[in-house]
């Protein structure tokens, strides 16, 4: 991260980084969840959910230790960090499939989703890389947050929550070509804001933690995708102490 980089995420508990997938990537992950779309049994869904994106082959594989991005993590949870949980969310129109609720927030305090810095540097528990497979545009919906909430010291009004009924002045949407990586923090108050656009939202989302910590019950196993290298079967381990990580 750039010193730059640092101070925006440090004020608004997100970072955009453009241009994270290049074109070759972004065709070989929508043809993906092209071949996935076509096989479900419910072609006129509104909005879906993918899981188990590792046993959908390299291009999957490769976003684990994407090299754009792993300077981030590195600067954000530390010299290690491990792949929590990942999913797609593909949305034609309206909600989300967990709604346009607003969650996160400094408080009241989640010890799997904190911020923090001391001594110059930045620790986090969970972190978001939220990747755009296609265009958000400024008034499309998609993600929207509340900046600089990841530092609240007060919970959020309840009358906000709910994007879908209300929209408060304070939530940004935040918006970015295909290609483009949202990075935050969960401390911070987000949600997904109602998807108005007549082109599909795709966001695929790898969630990193701290490599002594789990948000999920349940890890990714590392002896489950073909082809994976040393460095990403550590990443994909269950939680440990970080000076045991090379053991």
């Amino acid at each position: 991260m750039t010193p730059e980089e640092q101070y925006l995420f440090d004020i608004r508990g997100y970072v955009v980084v453009e241009n994270a997938l290049g074109e070759g990537e972004l065709t070989a992950l929508n043809a993906l969840v092209d071949q996935q779309m076509a096989a479900l049994e419910d072609p006129d869904f509104q909005t879906h959910r993918f899981r188990d994106l590792l046993t959908w082959g390299d291009p999957m594989i490769a976003l684990i230790d994407h090299p754009p991005i792993v300077p981030y993590m590195e600067g954000l949870i530390g010299r290690h960090f491990r792949l929590d949980h990942i999913y797609i969310d593909v949305i034609r129109k309206g909600l989300s499939p967990i709604g346009a609720t607003l969650h996160g927030g400094g408080t009241p305090h989640e010890p799997s989703m904190f911020y923090d810095v001391q001594d110059g540097r930045i620790f986090n528990g969970l972190t978001v890389v939220a990747y755009n497979l296609s265009d958000v545009l400024p008034g499309d919906g998609g993600f929207g947050c509340i900046p600089g909430s990841h530092k609240a010291k007060f919970p959020l009004p309840e009358s906000w929550i709910n994007m879908a009924e209300s929209r408060h002045e304070c939530i940004q949407a935040v918006v970015g070509k295909a290609g483009t990586a949202v990075i935050f923090t969960e401390a911070l108050t987000h949600g997904a804001l109602p998807w108005v656009s007549d082109q599909e939202r795709r966001t695929v989302f790898y969630k990193y933690n701290h490599p002594a910590m789990a948000w999920t019950s349940s890890y990714l196993d590392p002896s489950a995708p073909n082809g994976l290298s040393d460095a990403q079967k550590k990443i994909l381990g269950p939680p440990r102490n970080p000076l045991l990580w090379d053991r």
